[in-house]
Formats: C-alpha cells, sequence, structure tokens
C-alpha cells in the first residue's frame, strides 16, 4: 500500500514538473530572444573583410549578458549573435590588425499592432491588449557610440542593411613608430646651426661691407670706434704688453660718466712743512 501511494505521488511530482517546463518553454522572455547580424562592407581602410586574420570575432556585452560571435567566412564576413534578449548591449570587435566603431545595440520588444478607435468601450479595449499580448514584435536597433561617451548621449543611427547593420573600419593600428631617416633640412632646422650660420655670414660679411664703405664714412666709423669703451676691453689702441683694463672704470660708465683722467691730486701736507721751513 505505502509503495503504491508513493508511486502515485512520484508520478504527479514529475506530471508537475513536466507542466512547468513546458510552460516555461512558452513563456514570452524565451519567444522574445531574436538574432543579430553584423557584417563588414568594403572600405577604402578595409577592401576585404577576409584578409582578417582567423582570431577575430565580435561580443555583445550589458550589465548582466554577454555574447561572443566568431568571423564567418561567407560571402559578406559577417559575425552572428544568435538567441539574444531583450536589453541595451555594446558591440565591439577584436581585432588585431584594424579597428573598428563600436556600436549601442537596442533590443526591445513591442506590440505587433497598436488598438485603433478612440470611440470603442472599455470592454473592446481589454479584449484588443489580450489578444496583444500573446504577440509582440522584436525590434533592433543600432547606434555609433564611442569610449567615454554618455550611454543615454545617442550618436548617428546606423540603418539596417544587408540583412544586418554595418560595420565601419576605422583603420590600420599601429603598434610601432615609423624611424625618421636623415635629412640635411632636418639639420639645417636646428637652432643650434642657424645661430651659428648668422654668426659666420656676420664674420665674413661684415669686413667686406667695411671694404666697400666710402672712405670719409669708415675714418669716422673707425674713430667712434676708438673712442667706445668697448675697444679698451678688446685691446684696441694699447700698447703692446699693457693691460686692456688699465683705464676703463665699469663704475663710470654705467654711471654715464666718462673715465677720470685728468683730476687734481690733493696736496700733500709736505707743502705746509716747506712753507715753516722758509720761514725757518
Amino acid at each position: 500500500m505505502y509503495i503504491r501511494q508513493a508511486k502515485t505521488l512520484l508520478g504527479a511530482l514529475f506530471s508537475c514538473l513536466a507542466a512547468t517546463a513546458s510552460a516555461s518553454s512558452s513563456s514570452p522572455q524565451q519567444q522574445s530572444q531574436t538574432t543579430i547580424t553584423l557584417w563588414i562592407p568594403s572600405t577604402q581602410h578595409l577592401p576585404s573583410a577576409h584578409a582578417l586574420p582567423a582570431s577575430t570575432h565580435a561580443t555583445l556585452t550589458s550589465l548582466g549578458a554577454a555574447y561572443d560571435a566568431p568571423l564567418t567566412a561567407a560571402a559578406a564576413a559577417s559575425f552572428v549573435f544568435r538567441n539574444v534578449t531583450p536589453g541595451s548591449y555594446l558591440a565591439d570587435v577584436h581585432c588585431g590588425t584594424h579597428a573598428f566603431a563600436p556600436l549601442r545595440v537596442d533590443v526591445d520588444v513591442a506590440a505587433a499592432s497598436s488598438s485603433s478607435g478612440s470611440g470603442a468601450g472599455e470592454k473592446k479595449k481589454k479584449e484588443e491588449e489580450e489578444e496583444e499580448e500573446g504577440e509582440r514584435v522584436v525590434v533592433v536597433r543600432a547606434w555609433e557610440t564611442y569610449r567615454g561617451n554618455d550611454w543615454e548621449n545617442k550618436g548617428q543611427e546606423v540603418p539596417r542593411s544587408g540583412g544586418g547593420f554595418a560595420l565601419r573600419a576605422l583603420g590600420y593600428k599601429e603598434y610601432f613608430v615609423e624611424r625618421g631617416g636623415f635629412s640635411v633640412f632636418g639639420i639645417l632646422k636646428n637652432p643650434m646651426i642657424l645661430m651659428g650660420l648668422v654668426s659666420m655670414v656676420l664674420f665674413i660679411g661684415l669686413p667686406k661691407l667695411i671694404e666697400n664703405m666710402d672712405p670719409e664714412m669708415r675714418a669716422e666709423w673707425e674713430e667712434q670706434q676708438k673712442k667706445s669703451p668697448m675697444a679698451s676691453l678688446m685691446g684696441g689702441g694699447q700698447q703692446p704688453g699693457a693691460s686692456p683694463m688699465g683705464n676703463f672704470d665699469m663704475a663710470a660708465y654705467m654711471a654715464g660718466q666718462g673715465n677720470k683722467k685728468d683730476e687734481p691730486e690733493p696736496a700733500s701736507s709736505s707743502n705746509g712743512g716747506g712753507k715753516k721751513n722758509g720761514k725757518r
């Protein structure tokens, strides 16, 4: 008796579990799953998507789910994500040779048909709503985005084409900096080289200009150079063996005064002593 009752109870439990499993399989959450396709068109940066390495793959990520799809070798290179549930996802292409613009992909569930007729009664509206609950359509939209962008700030919308959404190639990834070659113009652009060239032109060209000057102007210029206090510093007009700083007073020059050449010396006390001796 007890064995038969246990068997009946187990049979009832298994039937309940099967009913719940069938109900969950027919739930609208699983029915709202969809397939998303991202394909790579031929552009100037990427003439042929089949030249990408075999390790290239794309991901769909959100807070609660993540999907991964490899690159297909079909006529149009694409990434196919299956059984994608409603939500907002970030689509990224992971490739070692090329960079692609990321996409924001939103998967929403909308009603198949909206109720029309504003004069209908409340009963009729309730009946239409109950009928529409069983018929839902998955709507997929995509926008271009970039890293650091606010998630609520949507960019340019990507239209659906070719059975999916097109991915935009940004260009080839460069991991190394190209070494610059030897250039004569690069050397001439150096400030030290420019200063040396200017000073060389002055040293070579200034004597040529002095030789071609008018004799009177040249004599006047030489006289001014002799009177210049800097001439004594450079050794001009000095006797051989004499110090160029002998007659130059830097403090007087900075104060705007001339050299103290003919200043009377103070009378010494020896003169007074001589007068006394004369009286004596």
